[in-house]
């Protein structure tokens, strides 16, 4: 077996956790918190929630809030220069993977200069961060967890994606409850982001014994329980979602993403596209395009999904890929590339953008531009 590493931040799980925000933020050394978040959390009472038990904990803070879904350049230059003139010293972020990775690239340029576009890529932050503590408000995204953060560079109409051990937050809060306030369809996105990650990561060329048993559990509660916290909103189901996403983060955090994760990166940046939505138009070809190099492992996420195992490895494989294209149809969302781009002559562009995408190195099987734009076309 070769040197694995495996990198998490220190983790409070479970129902009423939120209420030790403060105090994780305090044991960092917190005098004045940066508190990063966005109009969503505010609307659902989340952030006024935070800011009360920081003054409950007697501890000043200050908010950034100017983040958007795939979160941009600018904001992040902006949210720097906000901490360094606050004098801020830790940053607390709570939302989906938007305010976390915001909150990440905001601590990345406070404490190492420059433009955010400088850190592009992997293992180029040279000097340490500020502390941070990442309360998920969904189980997708898994940015409380992972050493990765994805901004959206403007002009280039690029999603960015820096990766470093450096990422990782020192505490991540996960508290279940928080999801009771999301919608149907947003559970959905999350979990079938979380459901890609578990894939990829589990086929990844440098998965590990240690990520690879975190992404088949993964898979395995996101089948288990996703249909039923859709329907029942049940706080029990919502819980195992939590720990599904927490799984899948840990795995890919420390084993890399693949083809599809390239290919959604540059959709964002180029189209603004919900990223969660990308996956179930996606993961079904790019799936296909990896199963010769990964077919024993692709037929135990066929396992997974089939609850059996058929005659053969390729058959399972691929009764599974199929099993999971009508498992999305049962969600209601988009399934077809077209659905959610509207110009397929910018196909080939956006190809040759995913080829450059860090998530790339990790895949399976090697893959030109010209092989993305065949799984586009698959998935068109």
């Amino acid at each position: 077996m070769e040197v694995s590493k495996f990198a998490i931040p220190e983790i409070i799980f479970g129902r009423g956790s939120l209420q030790y925000a403060a105090l994780c933020a305090r044991r960092l050394g917190a005098e004045k918190v940066l508190l990063v978040s966005d109009s969503g959390l505010e609307k659902a009472g989340w952030v006024q929630r935070i800011t009360e038990i920081l003054v409950e904990e007697k501890l000043s803070w200050v908010y950034y809030s100017d983040v958007e879904s795939n979160p941009r350049d600018h904001q992040i230059q902006k949210g720097a220069k906000f901490y360094r003139e606050q004098e801020a010293d830790v940053i607390l972020a709570i939302g989906g993977g938007s305010p976390m990775d915001a909150a990440k690239g905001i601590a990345v340029v406070a404490s190492n200069g420059g433009r955010i576009q400088d850190y592009e890529g992997a293992n180029r932050i040279h000097h340490p961060l500020p502390p941070m503590v990442a309360i998920p408000s969904t189980s997708g995204s898994g940015s409380d967890i992972t050493q990765f953060a994805i901004i959206t560079d403007v002009e280039r109409r690029v999603k960015m994606t820096i990766a470093s051990r450096t990422l990782v937050p020192n505490i991540s809060i996960i508290d279940p409850l928080i999801l009771l306030t999301k919608t149907p369809e947003l559970i959905v996105a999350a979990a079938l982001d979380a459901l890609s990650h578990a894939v990829e990561s589990y086929v990844s060329k440098i998965s590990s014994p240690f990520t690879e048993m975190q992404s088949l559990k993964a898979i395995q509660l996101i089948m288990q329980n996703l249909t039923a916290a859709v329907e029942s909103r049940s706080i029990e189901n919502l819980e195992q979602l939590s720990i599904a996403s927490t799984a899948a983060g840990m795995a890919f955090s420390n084993a890399g993403l693949g083809a599809e994760h390239a290919l959604a990166h540059s959709l964002g940046g180029m189209f603004d596209t919900l990223h969660g939505l990308v996956h179930p138009v996606l993961l079904p070809s790019t799936m296909r395009y990896n199963l010769p190099a990964c077919t024993e492992k692709t037929a135990e996420i066929g396992r997974i999904l089939l609850g059996k195992k058929l005659r053969s490895a390729r058959s399972t494989a691929l009764a599974g890929i199929e099993h999971l294209e009508e498992y999305c149809v049962s969600f209601g969302v988009p399934l077809k590339l077209r659905d959610i781009v509207p110009d397929c002559t910018k196909l080939p562009e956006l190809c040759q953008m995913a080829i450059n995408d860090v998530c790339l190195l990790t895949n399976p099987r090697p893959a030109t531009w010209e092989d993305l734009l065949q799984l586009c076309e698959e998935a068109w």
